[in-house]
């Protein structure tokens, strides 16, 4: 059934469809052979309706639509301008702007296609205009574009979390202190780079930065401010249990659309592209979710969540074995398949054995999260890769790309290693 499902997934067949339609085959297959019922598989209807009165999931919608209205309107466009001018009178202040500007992206949209494209339309031909290193750029905005996958409030985690049973908002506040100290990682790597070499990274030339006459200021009052307490009521609104995260995501929508529309952003136009982005990706999770059901049941009716569980569990080595085959496995899938694929299909399988062997799941899931951002990061296939590379000019070539973010995937390799020596750093909020 495992290896039915793969090959018509790397057939490029949707995967949706694949899940379902592999669910129904060997349903038949197990009716025929006796080893489940239809009366079984009667379960799925109730499963469907459960998935659409899940409130969990109704963050999905709100938080992407939050994050669309912010980059369809400008307002992320004014956001790295305002950050580049910022930092850009130091030695690589451009590259830690595109870092910190990221984040808060992440912290806004939690999606990382949407992340590193909007990062590579707004700040590579600004990085380019004042020479700094091809790899340097290549790397910095697709790193910086990949926190989405950690960086509360992630897609990545409120999926999670309703898999593995774990509250969102614990997920968003293990989540937090590992995401800003890889942030600061990054940018620590970015300030050391430029102190040693002067024309990998360069202060912007003084004509063109706007340190004149409160124009700074402004900007910073205006452009800067908002957005952060945005986020910050958002995020500070679940952390501290006044709202959970569907009601914040719906709060965090109206706030960025009020934003757009004081700033005169908010055209007819803004609003049906970040509407019928919203639609399509929260469709296409749905879906996802009901072939995954659907694929599970069966699955769960052969006996095969028993399979996978004795296998992982009989293992030498325990909880590390499971730690580091798990990581593996969801690493090397990231390279072919979307995060919503592998939290729908994989995690459950998983699941049975991190708990028969006392994981602590809140940081399973932040660990997951982490392999994941990885994965996305790593050529020849890393996601994040194509993403820019579909927004990048010409003279940006695939190897500067390839080149450039090997440093941050150290980094990344870094901060996974800490993840699992002082897994503490989850439980600091």
């Amino acid at each position: 059934m495992l290896l039915t499902l793969f090959v018509l997934i790397f057939s490029g067949f949707p995967v949706a469809f694949t899940l379902a339609g592999t669910a129904i085959i060997f349903c038949w297959i197990g009716i025929a052979g006796g080893s489940i019922s239809w009366e079984f598989y009667m379960a799925m209807p109730q499963r469907i309706f459960g998935i659409m009165s899940n409130q969990i999931l109704l963050a999905v919608p709100f938080f992407i639509l939050m994050g669309t209205i912010l980059e369809k309107s400008k307002i992320a466009e004014d956001l790295l301008k305002t950050v580049g001018q910022l930092f850009g009178p130091f030695r690589g202040g451009l590259a830690i702007a595109v870092v910190l500007v990221g984040a808060l992206l992440a912290a806004a949209t939690g999606v990382v296609g949407a992340s590193v494209v909007a990062m590579g339309l707004i700040s590579l031909p600004v990085m380019m205009k004042y020479n700094y290193d091809k790899s340097l750029i290549a790397g910095t905005i697709t790193a910086s574009g990949t926190l989405g996958q950690i960086i509360p409030p992630s897609l990545v985690l409120v999926v999670l979390g309703d898999q593995i049973g774990v509250p969102v908002g614990d997920l968003f506040a293990a989540a937090l202190i590992p995401g800003i100290i890889l942030a600061a990682l990054y940018c620590v790597y970015i300030f050391f780079l430029s102190i040693l070499s002067k024309t990998t990274a360069p202060a912007l030339p003084i004509e063109d930065r706007l340190l004149k006459g409160g124009e700074m200021f402004k900007r910073i009052v205006f452009v800067l401010i908002p957005p952060i307490i945005l986020i910050l009521i958002v995020l500070g609104s679940i952390f501290s249990g006044l709202a959970t995260p569907t009601e914040a995501g719906a709060f965090g929508a109206l706030g960025a659309t009020m934003l757009a529309f004081f700033k005169k952003q908010l055209s007819k136009n803004c609003i049906e592209e970040s509407v019928a982005e919203t639609f399509k990706i929260t469709t296409m999770v749905l879906f996802l979710l009901i072939g995954a059901t659907a694929f599970t049941l069966v699955f769960r009716g052969l006996d095969g969540d028993l399979w996978i569980q004795n296998l992982l569990t009989d293992l030498p080595g325990g909880k590390l074995t499971l730690i580091i085959i798990s990581g593996l496995v969801i690493f090397f899938l990231g390279f072919f398949i979307d995060f919503f694929e592998i939290v729908f299909i994989v995690v459950p399988l998983l699941l049975p054995a991190a708990k028969l062997l006392g994981l602590d799941l809140t940081w399973y899931g932040i660990y997951i999260a982490m392999i994941l951002q990885t994965s996305f990061l790593t050529p020849p296939f890393g996601f994040s890769l194509f993403y820019l590379r579909g927004v990048a000019p010409p003279e940006l070539k695939t190897s500067d790309i390839y080149k450039g973010v090997l440093p941050f995937l150290f980094i990344q390799g870094f901060m996974i290693c800490l993840l699992v020596l002082f897994p503490e750093i989850t439980k600091i909020l």
